[in-house]
């Protein structure tokens, strides 16, 4: 064949390919044998062998895995990836539907979905084409795996319409090939994995994407990233039906419910069913239906208020209580811990499991010695449940949490009538060398090459004392240390180094101030730009923050108060680290234009632009987008195939543009 000839092939092979693969995994309907498909699929990679200036990015052959990754990117979520909040019982459940009804009406409507145990990820799409998947991470930030994501054959590499969107799903690992993955990784006298989920993840995070090919993993997709008015689409239930006609598997057994009592009879159902899967679930999604609503009901600074998932009932098993340890965390709380003689819980050994606190230990009388039930809270954390009164031979100890720390021999307080035990020595060793290994984590101020045994080295060897003695280290003294040579301590320095350029929200949350999550710190770095415009702020200010509490407010200014913090901020602005929020700040917008002080929705089908472009260049100069239409808002820019906002707008007489007039304004033209 000639070029001309062969490039057509090309073409012809991947249309086929595609198409026979969207008929067999999404709508399992098989259009030809698996001999056909092979062989037309041999014959694509023979000619991108012999001629690697043809393979699409999108080729079939990428199935197979690439080449070994050096690491894996980061990839900023356009629209944050939130965690959902859990229920555990029916009361929990009805709880949810009443708040919903208060802030919508009677008749909302519901979807529930299994709640696969798996690994969360995102799927993006160009003109139809896969161009980028990425972890969760911490909702914000997560990591690049789309070499690995390629290699899955239920991620449509080529979607049934030139779209362009993002989809979220949950990865995971069938059951049949969890099976033969510990088979063969016992054959090879490999650690077995402990679970479908642990495999899934391990498996995406390879950086040899043919190991990811080889784990047969599969994704559902439960999804859009956004609101979905630009695809036509006004409820959760449409859009996992748009996504399914996309190419995308979506798990059939969804349904739609009128009311609660219908969505606890579905959990009834599946608690008893979910046995009979292929694959893994530990709970059910329920989530309100229509965008409208959602919109109407937003978010919290961790959760959307229109979700929850319900966690089914954890399998309880027992064993021996055999000691109880105490650790003090970085907020000074001492925590009891029940070590136990090893046995298997959910596909896990564990070894250890919580106490929670004092009264606890006190009201379920749970002694040394005991024989316990345990459980995972949320599938997750190992709890003692209560000891087996029955199996006591009298041999059994009662235990009393201490009057001083563990640690530093201070007195033991409760603040503010809480259940806990703190240590309120803020030089207490512990709690300095917890608050070092929170500031240096991933989703604070990420030093890689800074674990908990390096904290304890460098505490040991009177190096740190707080976490801005970290940015005062040397080669010298990093040199001395057990098993650090040249190359890890020169990594370890750049990685130091680096932090300085961090945004303001990575500090914050770095800090460790008490009630201030991720979410919550990226809210004040935006709010007030600076730590000084931050550290100036009263209760009265930070309250009036959207998404900002009480508790928030307090314990920001309490910290703030503090000379002991006031001192390691000055110590860390000595060292040249940014106290900035390199985003938006109020600085850098405009004082006229005809953006300045509005609040504008967007919604429907841009073309010379995404959403979440026209976004950054509207809040550039000062405007405000949001995703409902309310009487506060002063423009709606409507695309193609606008919906009940567009609908909204004109109910309220608010001013509607096109795309035309949002570009002249922006003054593209």
């Amino acid at each position: 064949m000639d070029r001309i000839e062969l490039e057509k092939r090309v073409e012809e092979l991947n249309r086929l390919l595609h198409k026979y693969a969207h008929a067999y995994y999404t709508l399992d309907k098989p259009l030809v044998s698996d001999a056909a498909y092979d062989e037309l699929f041999q014959e694509l990679l023979a000619i991108e062998t012999e001629h690697p200036d043809l393979r699409f990015p999108d080729s079939p052959t990428a199935r197979v895995g690439g080449e070994i990754l050096s690491g894996f990117g980061k990839v900023t979520h356009e629209n944050p990836m939130l965690s959902l909040a859990n229920a555990f019982n029916e009361q929990d459940l009805r709880d949810f539907d009443r708040r919903v009804q208060e802030a919508t009406s009677p008749n909302v409507s519901y979807i529930c979905e299994l709640k696969i145990d798996g690994l969360a990820i995102s799927l993006r799409y160009v003109d139809g084409r896969f161009v980028q998947g990425a972890t969760r991470g911490d909702g914000t930030v997560g990591e690049d795996i789309t070499e690995n994501l390629k290699t899955i054959r239920t991620v449509p590499l080529r979607l049934q319409e030139p779209v362009s969107l993002e989809v979220r799903g949950e990865a995971y690992m069938p059951k049949g090939s969890f099976v033969k993955l510990n088979e063969a990784r016992d054959e090879a006298g490999e650690e077995r994995f402990a679970n479908p989920r642990n495999a899934a993840a391990g498996s995406l995070r390879q950086l040899d994407p043919k190991i990811a090919a080889s784990r047969n993993l599969a994704i559902f997709v439960y999804g859009i990233g956004g609101d979905g008015s630009e695809y036509g689409v006004d409820s959760h239930s449409d859009a996992l039906d748009y996504t399914h006609t996309l190419g995308f598997q979506t798990n059939k057994e969804r349904r739609r419910c009128a009311n609660i009592d219908e969505v606890i009879s579905y959990i009834e159902e599946w608690t008893e069913k979910r046995t009979s899967l292929d694959y893994e679930i530990d709970g059910i999604v329920v989530k309100v239906d229509s965008f409208e609503d959602q919109e109407q009901l937003g978010f919290t600074a961790r959760n959307p208020r229109w979700a929850i998932a319900y966690k089914f009932p954890a399998e309880e098993v027992m064993t021996k209580l055999t000691d109880v340890e105490l650790s003090v965390g970085r907020t000074g709380v001492v925590t009891p811990t029940a070590i136990l003689e090893p046995v298997l819980v959910d596909g896990t050994t564990v070894g250890r499991a919580s106490l929670h606190n004092e009264d606890l230990i006190k009201e379920k009388d749970i002694r040394i010695g005991d024989t316990v039930i345990i459980r995972k809270a949320g599938d997750i954390i190992p709890e003692v449940v209560a000891p087996i009164i029955e199996s006591r031979t009298g041999d059994e100890m009662p235990f009393a949490m201490p009057e001083n720390c563990p640690e530093c021999d201070s007195e033991l307080v409760r603040l503010d009538e809480e259940v806990a035990l703190r240590c309120v020595n803020p030089q207490c060793p512990a709690q300095m060398k917890e608050a070092i290994i929170h500031f240096v984590s991933r989703n604070a101020m990420n030093i890689e090459g800074i674990g908990e045994r390096i904290v304890e080295q460098l505490y040991r060897a009177e190096l740190v004392y707080d976490v801005a003695d970290l940015y005062a280290l040397t080669r010298e003294q990093l040199i001395e240390l057990e098993r650090m040579g040249e190359k890890s301590v020169s990594n370890l320095l750049t990685a130091i180094e680096q932090s300085k350029e961090n945004s303001l929200e990575k500090l914050l949350f770095g800090l460790g101030i008490r009630h201030v999550g991720v979410n919550a710190a990226t809210i004040l770095a935006e709010e007030f730009g600076t730590l000084e415009a931050l550290m100036q702020a009263d209760e009265e200010k930070l309250v009036s923050i959207h998404e900002i509490g009480d508790k928030v407010a307090e314990s920001v200014t309490t910290y703030f108060n503090n000379e002991d913090v006031l001192s390691v901020i000055q110590k860390l602005e000595s060292t040249g680290l940014n106290l900035r929020y390199k985003g938006l700040t109020q600085e850098d917008v405009p004082s006229e234009g005809p953006f300045v002080g509005k609040t504008i929705v967007l919604t429907g089908k841009l073309y010379e632009m995404t959403r979440g472009e026209a976004k950054k260049q509207i809040e550039a100069l000062g405007g405000k987008v949001t995703g409902s239409v309310s009487k506060n808002t002063d423009i709606v820019v409507a695309g193609e195939a606008a919906g009940s906002k567009l609908v909204r707008a004109q109910e309220l007489e608010i001013t509607v543009w096109d795309e035309a007039q949002l570009i002249e304004a922006l003054g593209e033209i």
